[in-house]
């Protein structure tokens, strides 16, 4: 499924109003009717799904909550989805223009490292049977944590209160760079706010690997602000949230990485069809900033030395509107 970067074309029939308005914590599952073409063939796919998430299942903040589609395994043997369980499908919150623009913070990432989640854009279809209706619009299918985790040839680490310092020092030096490059602090390793811990074993030093980017500057949703304690000016302000680093040497190998990247980068959204020419712009300016402050020393040092300040709190993003 995550081999091909086309637009997926999905459908997904099913009493699709009863389902969407199923948002209480203890969702339940619902049965839906994926099918998909391949080639001159109709796939079809019984599964069931339930919505999911936190922020963006609730209805006062979104139009459409997250989703998990819960395959069973003897009826995908032969499609698209055989190797699935059970894959989040990222829906429109408001405006599917931002799904696009997640989207592609995942596919920025994977430049960088394989140590990244797959995600694959999907144009899906909903019909609901009972109100003879449907609505179509982008969304996410996202690679599922173990298989994620498999493929680098790791397993899931399960720790809470893992401070970065104790995180293998290259994976989370190029996650927090990255994270101040997209404008995003809405994150945590301490309780895996939107971050996941792999290894090699559960004897050996945990790399982090993140996930959902819409509180992002880069994506800019409407609904997405900073923690109040940051006393940032809005998302697109840019915050290192890593720890302390008095020996900006230290950062020398991943500017390094983000370097040999950077055309690579730019061209992921300088040739996306999908994107409107006007956040192209905005994009490759906010780039130029980034490549601005990594590449000026005296910028460097004022931009990642901000946790050593003690001046400041060290605000611990927890999840759930708590920080």
């Amino acid at each position: 499924m995550f081999d091909s970067d086309s637009v997926l074309n999905i459908r997904l029939t099913g009493k699709v109003s009863e389902f969407f308005n199923d948002r209480k914590d203890d969702a339940l599952y619902h049965p839906l009717l994926m099918t998909y073409q391949k080639n001159d063939t109709t796939v079809h796919i019984p599964l069931k799904a339930k919505t999911r998430g936190n922020f963006r299942r609730r209805k006062e903040n979104c139009t459409f909550p997250p989703i998990l589609l819960n395959f069973t395994k003897n009826l995908v043997h032969g499609t698209l989805f055989e190797q699935a369980d059970k894959v989040k499908l990222v829906c429109p919150c408001r405006g599917e223009n931002f799904v696009v623009r997640e989207y592609l913070v995942y596919k920025l990432y994977n430049l960088l490292t394989t140590q990244s989640f797959k995600a694959r854009l999907a144009r899906v279809t909903f019909e609901d049977t009972e109100r003879n209706k449907e609505i179509t619009f982008y969304g996410i299918l996202l690679e599922e944590d173990d298989q994620m985790a498999k493929r680098n040839q790791s397993i899931l680490i399960h720790r809470l209160n893992t401070h970065g310092e104790s995180i293998e020092t290259a994976s989370f030096l190029r996650m927090a760079m990255f994270q101040y490059l997209i404008g995003n602090t809405d994150w945590s390793t301490e309780y895996f706010q939107n971050t996941r811990l792999i290894a090699f074993d559960s004897l050996s030093i945990p790399s982090v690997v993140p996930y959902d980017f819409d509180h992002s500057g880069l994506v800019s949703a409407p609904y997405a602000y900073p923690a109040e304690e940051l006393a940032l000016s809005s998302v697109r302000e840019r915050r290192y949230r890593g720890y302390c680093i008095p020996d900006m040497r230290r950062l020398d190998e991943v500017i390094a990485l983000y370097n040999s990247r950077k055309k690579d980068l730019y061209s992921l959204y300088s040739n996306c069809t999908l994107l409107d020419s006007k956040y192209i712009r905005a994009t490759l300016q906010y780039f130029d900033e980034f490549y601005g402050t990594i590449n000026d020393p005296k910028k460097l040092k004022t931009a990642f030395m901000y946790p050593c300040n003690k001046n400041v709190p060290n605000i611990v993003i927890r999840g759930l509107g708590k920080n």
